[in-house]
């Protein structure tokens, strides 16, 4: 994505059931950006992941060596397709908006998109008695009185 005409890398971090655990914004995609993703989302979950499901760049061999020697790292052809679908409806987002101009916005609204998407799923206990077309709404009445 382009935040103030120069392009930054999103990762994503998403568990098996298609929460999104972590989102992190660079502006290279090297290993140290690499490295410090991984860092953030194991240590947001505190559990070591046993399967890592990536595209085949590679700085990610030597990092996931490195931090996750254990974990089965995939990269077949459509290993990664549970993290592009959940990528692909952060941009039809972002496309109206006409870009983002600084680092912190972009981070903010792709984190606030992420927290939108795991309400609408249920991996909150937000409105999670609801249906789904209707769980935004009574969670964010719910926040509005916790607030």
């Amino acid at each position: 994505m382009k935040v103030a005409g120069q392009w930054r890398y999103v990762y994503r971090a998403i568990d098996q059931f298609g929460q999104v655990i972590d989102v992190f914004v660079t502006p290279q995609r090297d290993a140290k950006a690499a490295r410090r993703c991984f860092e953030r989302a194991c240590n947001t979950t505190k559990v070591l992941p046993v399967e890592v499901s990536t595209d085949r760049a590679a700085t990610y061999l030597g990092v996931l060596e490195d931090l996750l020697p254990a974990a089965w790292h995939r990269t077949e052809q459509h290993a990664n397709n549970r993290v592009e679908a959940d990528h692909g409806r952060l941009k039809s987002r972002l496309r109206p908006m006409r870009g983002l101009k600084q680092d912190r916005s972009a981070r903010v609204i792709i984190a606030g998109h992420a927290f939108v998407q795991n309400v609408q799923r249920g991996h909150y206990e937000l409105a999670i008695e609801v249906p789904a077309g209707q769980r935004l709404t009574v969670a964010f009445d719910d926040l509005a009185l916790a607030i």
